[in-house]
């Protein structure tokens, strides 16, 4: 999302794939060791990983079993704050052919990478965002992002630049997500018991959406890292492809890390820190992280829709009626981006900002 007169930059920084390939390490560089991580919170708990959320997307469009699938919508937003979405409509073949596009696109000779790497000032292209100092701990992987939605934000010095058939493949993901999302977005309006116009206008055809790809290269010392830093994320919905069988994405319940377990063809999909804003806390965003390991790298395409452009990140008014307060103050998408990208990735702390 590019807002005129704003530097957005991350500072550049190697490419951890690289590095592994390269020197064949057996120990993990000192920028990399996390010992900041706080150890008690690492009882990964395997009997909440069954109770995850599963929404079945045909049966929130049916007009039958439509009632109760919303109410079960309902619920995981306010529990959970993250489901796994199946029968989405999106082709199983489909999501191989993005999957295996994505391997080959991390696989790309470093030369060709290098066309693509984050320029400065800028945060889209091969690198690590968030990255605002030299001395900043750096998480164990390489990501590409950029902007997909609206199509006329897309950067011409990027997004024509990606390989055939690439490039086609991620346009067609990035419109199938776009429209899943719309589909969740109008469902959630009406769990809340919100007009359905009310959701619309913040999230209407100018609805933005970028997408990152994170590759995760396996680690002699998995133990010492961090994949993604424990966070929030900031935008409205995200909706998640676990792009190979490796489990690695976990989210904290009740104190406790659990991990996502990759179900074939589902999309995981979770309550953005913009949803909790707008919802006035009704539905809460989630922490989660990424962990590695030392056997097998793990990929994933996470896409991150947001309200457009020029409009207002707030509480939603019927809902600060019916609540009597507001709990978030308002401010314009593009403070609310500015003051994002000005800081480190840290847990809730960006959404605590915004509370009144």
């Amino acid at each position: 999302m590019e807002v005129k007169g704003a530097t957005r930059s991350s500072i550049i920084v190697p490419s951890v794939q690289e590095m592994v390939k390269e020197k064949m390490i057996t120990t993990v560089p000192p920028r990399y060791v996390r010992s900041d991580q706080d150890v008690a919170e690492i009882a990964v708990d395997s009997g909440l990983r069954n109770q995850i959320p599963i929404i079945d997307m045909s049966l929130l469009c049916s007009s039958t079993s439509m009632d109760s699938e919303i109410d079960k919508l309902d619920s995981a937003c306010k529990e959970w704050g993250f489901f796994q979405l199946v029968n989405h409509g999106m082709e199983s073949s489909f999501l191989n052919k993005v999957k295996s596009e994505v391997q080959d696109f991390f696989n790309l000779p470093m030369e060709e990478k290098k066309n693509l790497w984050q320029q400065p000032d800028e945060i889209e292209g091969f690198g690590q965002v968030f990255v605002v100092s030299e001395e900043q701990k750096l998480d164990w992987a390489d990501m590409f992002f950029l902007t997909m939605q609206p199509v006329r934000l897309r950067k011409p010095h990027l997004f024509p630049k990606l390989p055939l058939p690439f490039r086609d493949t991620l346009d067609m993901y990035s419109a199938e997500v776009k429209s899943i999302a719309k589909i969740l977005l109008g469902k959630i309006a009406v769990a809340l018991k919100i007009k359905p116009e009310e959701m619309d206008k913040l999230f209407d055809d100018e609805l933005g959406q970028r997408i990152r790809l994170n590759y995760y290269p396996r680690c002699p010392e998995p133990d010492k890292v961090i994949g993604l830093t424990p966070h929030s994320d900031s935008t409205g919905l995200t909706i998640l492809l676990q792009a190979n069988e490796v489990e690695g994405l976990q989210i904290k319940k009740n104190a406790k890390w659990v991990s996502v377990k990759p179900l074939p063809n589902a999309l995981v999909v979770n309550v953005g820190d913009i949803l909790e804003i707008i919802t006035n806390g009704t539905y809460r965003s989630i922490e989660h992280r990424g962990v590695v390991n030392s056997e097998k790298e793990r990929l994933s395409v996470a896409a991150f829709h947001n309200i457009g452009l020029g409009k207002e990140i707030g509480p939603m008014r019927s809902l600060v009626e019916r609540h009597k307060a507001a709990f978030f103050k308002s401010v314009t998408t593009e403070e609310y981006f500015n003051g994002l990208f000005s800081r480190e990735l840290d847990g809730k702390a960006y959404l605590d900002v915004m509370r009144l």
